[in-house]
């Protein structure tokens, strides 16, 4: 009975704080935006409450909290009854909709205007856009309901031929067709230099920036709350234990967090982490320890490329060796395959036995299957025009992940290792 309440308990904890690592749940309260969050709420009630029209982009680096800072405002908004009741949300994505075309066919679908639109024909995209603000009116045709438009990677819409898209809608939002609220989130400082003129012009200018960057006690503190219990869990006295836990006073697990406080600040990697300590709690360990923290972190910075490199056949893992070879020897200096190839013709010109040779096809297609796993890369695109065996490549790999990766590929043979060992010796030989 009493294993059962246990594992009851943290299948709620792990819940909670799966929705909160996970995004899934919205914070009640957004800690040091508070400036931000009053700004951007005020703006969009005047578009859904009072009608007038306004533009604004959020600006900041990935994982900084832009849209989590934009859906708790959205939240707070719909409370008032006359925004829930009227305001239209539509969302784009500059990922996902890659042309004027493919977006305009996305307003109109999250505004339901399909069976409105039906086969007509426009002669621009301004008249299209036009049509649709105009459908949206009430029934007295005297006013139009507030949209809320949403471009997300806000830089990539700029790309658009002309900027159709983005002029037509700073140009509702500036006019007075309809109530518009666009807005804008990117990462980059310097969106408003892509803009065209005629774009620029008609912004509004306003730019909200989340550029936080806090202390490491301030990041310590952050860590506290994103594993706290809230106070409406179930079992008041586990909840108490939990929060009173002194994970964030060990020694050890203050350097694993400067660790990652050095590496980002941002929430996204902070909730990546957390959510490894997290699954490594059972109903016999109920509580987060140091040990699972420092594993968590090792985990995170595991080398996805090293890592790659266990998966690779022994001419392909030649082969990088090689590579590795020619960077020691030309000190960095690009490499192709012929290259390559006759490096790896020394090595086998040392040995007595003939495990090792291939024919030239299949060296070219081990060479080819790095290129896709893009441990190496070509130097340039013009290298397409240049014949596949004088390709100029660089190796994305250095020394250090090469020799640890050879640590642990399953059953490296010996003589392989030597080679990749002896650089030093070959750089000297090459310099004498």
């Amino acid at each position: 009975m009493i294993i059962c309440i246990i594992g009851f308990i943290d299948v709620q904890v792990q819940d909670i704080l799966r929705e909160r690592f996970c995004r899934q749940q919205l914070p009640d309260r957004l800690e040091g935006v508070e400036a931000q969050h009053k700004h951007l709420l005020e703006l969009l009630k005047r578009t859904a409450v009072h009608g007038e029209s306004n533009s604004v982009l959020i600006v900041g680096p990935r994982g900084a909290g832009k849209t989590m800072l934009l859906k708790c405002v959205l939240r707070d908004l719909l409370e008032e009854k006359e925004a829930q009741k009227n305001l239209l949300q539509v969302h784009l994505n500059g990922l996902l909709q890659t042309d004027d075309r493919i977006a305009l066919k996305e307003i109109t679908r999250q505004l339901h205007l399909e069976n409105v639109v039906g086969d007509k024909v426009f002669g621009s995209f301004a008249e299209n856009l036009a049509f649709l603000l105009e459908a949206l009116k009430k029934g007295d045709r005297s006013s139009s309901r507030p949209v809320l438009f949403v471009l997300d990677e806000f830089d990539l819409f700029a790309h658009h031929k002309n900027q159709t898209l983005l002029y037509n809608l700073f140009d509702v939002s500036q006019s007075a067709q309809a109530p518009v609220a666009v807005v804008g989130i990117t990462c980059r400082l310097d969106v408003l230099e892509l803009l065209e003129k005629r774009v620029k012009s008609r912004f509004s200018h306003r730019q909200i920036h989340l550029l936080s960057n806090p202390t490491f006690p301030q990041y310590l503190e952050r860590v506290r709350t994103q594993l706290s219990l809230p106070d409406r869990f179930p079992d008041q006295e586990f909840c108490q234990d939990w929060n009173d836990g002194t994970l964030c006073e060990d020694k050890s697990v203050q350097d694993v967090l400067q660790k990652h406080f050095n590496s980002s600040k941002d929430f996204r990697s902070l909730h990546m982490l957390l959510m490894l300590c997290l699954s490594r709690v059972s109903v016999s360990r109920p509580a987060i320890r140091p040990a699972d923290l420092l594993e968590a972190s090792r985990l995170c910075f595991t080398d996805s490329k090293a890592n790659m490199l266990h998966g690779l056949s022994i001419l392909e893992l030649c082969l990088i060796i090689a590579m590795k070879h020619l960077n020691d020897v030309y000190e960095g200096e690009p490499f192709n395959l012929q290259m390559v190839h006759n490096e790896f013709k020394k090595f086998l010109q040392r040995k007595s036995n003939s495990m090792y040779n291939f024919e030239q096809p299949v060296i070219m297609k081990a060479f080819e299957h790095l290129q896709q796993l893009e441990l190496i890369r070509p130097v340039d695109s013009t290298a397409a025009k240049t014949q596949r065996e004088y390709q100029l490549m660089r190796l994305m790999l250095d020394h250090s992940q090469i020799m640890e990766a050879l640590q642990k590929y399953p059953q490296c043979p010996t003589d392989v290792k030597q080679w990749a060992m002896s650089s030093t010796e070959l750089k000297e030989t090459f310099w004498m």
